[in-house]
């Protein structure tokens, strides 16, 4: 799930692994984040259950993979052949743009749930209806829908594994201005992603990314013209204010601990947007 930052203390140190009080205190910050994230996309389910109690986040996981009585839940399902991930950032977000409000807002309410498969959509593209496919016909988009709609495809492909670790290159996406979204309320913005790598394949953090960055574009943060550096790093080492979206889910070496896995940060200087000289931290 990924959650807006508030306003609680600084990270202090590791997110996860040690079972020193730092560490416990990171936990309960983490568990307090996500907490205020279900709360916002699904409040009947804050009421229901205790949110400080890491038994009762795993129960709302299991009721968010139910659905609810808007129906079952919906996935976004991604074919990919090859993952140029400059390239899949980008269409990402401006397919997360794209979407009406009524689709927008019953994928938020699964939390941007996201299935990949691996295939080539140009040869599957006679075969089946996307939603957005890649200029080079590599990448393919189809949903938000339930499960039922993709049986089809999920049944014919494999999820896409990924298993190679991620490599420690930055990549610097340029989002297309003129594209779906508020273009004309806001100004570009430069934004600075640090995704965790460290046990990380690349199916992973195309999961983290993915939910990290389509929940900032449904929320105006992420828009039109503005700029976005990915950057590897062991972890997240900033205030939990600096953050203005995060991306925090079970940690996969230890199932009973959470992890801050993505950190979206504003980068954009003052007065300035993308194209101002970039900056430093």
């Amino acid at each position: 799930m990924t959650t807006p930052a508030t306003t609680v203390p600084a990270a202090p140190g590791p997110l996860s692994g040690s079972s020193s009080p730092t560490a416990d205190d990171a936990q309960q910050q983490l568990r307090a984040l996500l907490a205020r994230r279900i709360e916002a996309a699904r409040p009947e389910l804050a009421r229901r259950h205790d949110l400080a109690d890491p038994y009762a986040l795993r129960a709302v996981r299991e009721e968010i993979a139910r659905g609810d009585n808007d129906g079952p839940p919906v996935s976004v399902v991604v074919v990919l052949g090859t993952v140029d991930l400059t390239g899949w950032i980008r269409d990402s977000c401006v397919f997360a743009a794209g979407l009406d409000a009524t689709r927008a807002r019953l994928w938020r309410r699964s939390f941007t749930r996201t299935l990949f498969l691996a295939g080539d959509p140009g040869n599957l593209c006679h075969r089946f209806t996307f939603d957005q496919v890649s200029t080079d016909a590599t990448m393919a988009w189809s949903g938000p829908a339930p499960d039922a709609t993709s049986a089809g495809l999920r049944r014919l492909l494999r999820t896409y594994d990924g298993k190679r670790p991620v490599d420690g290159a930055h990549h610097v996406v340029r989002l297309p201005v003129g594209g779906p979204g508020p273009e004309g309320t806001r100004r570009p913005r430069r934004w600075r992603v640090e995704l965790c790598t460290i046990g990380l394949t690349v199916a992973d953090a195309l999961i983290h990314l993915n939910h990290l960055l389509a929940e900032a574009v449904l929320d105006g943060l992420v828009g039109p013209g503005d700029e976005l550096t990915v950057r590897p790093v062991p972890r997240l080492t900033g205030t939990w204010e600096a953050y203005p979206a995060l991306r925090i889910d079970v940690d996969s070496r230890d199932p009973q601990r959470l992890r801050a896995y993505a950190g979206l940060t504003d980068q954009t200087p003052p007065g300035g947007g993308p194209s101002s000289a970039p900056t430093t931290r």
